[in-house]
């Protein structure tokens, strides 16, 4: 196998070290009242690789290479689990768009909708 390959396996697995279901969803905190708050995360991570494997005018074998990598973790919610209740409590970043505005409001109108078809005070 070449040097270019080995480099390459061995990023790719210490990515696949980095990068576990206990990143996206972390370890659970419980409060001294009982409550277990467990983290929820984006995780976001790329990069980039780039090598050769040759021989120089002597023939001798040459080899070069660079990487590069970032990696984002972002918390975006947390699951509350309190007196036999599950929920998720969102951290929400700010409205940027109309589209995540929009996006946003979605489930407030389907409440609202199911909550009304339900309801015998309603006119259908």
């Amino acid at each position: 196998m070449s040097n270019v390959n080995e480099t390459m396996n061995q990023i790719v697995s210490k990515i696949k070290d980095l990068v576990d279901t206990n990143t996206v969803v972390g370890n659970p905190i419980t409060t001294p009242d009982g409550t277990t708050l467990i983290p929820v995360s984006k995780v976001m991570f790329g990069f980039c690789f780039g090598g050769s494997d040759g021989k120089d005018k002597a023939d001798k074998p040459t080899f070069g290479a660079g990487s590069g990598a970032g990696v984002s973790m972002v918390p975006v919610a947390f699951i509350v689990v309190s007196n036999g209740n599950v929920r998720m409590i969102y951290i929400d970043p700010p409205t940027n768009t109309t589209l995540d505005k929009v996006v946003d409001m979605v489930p407030g109108i389907i409440d609202k909708f199911t909550s009304g078809k339900n309801d015998p005070t309603v006119n259908s």
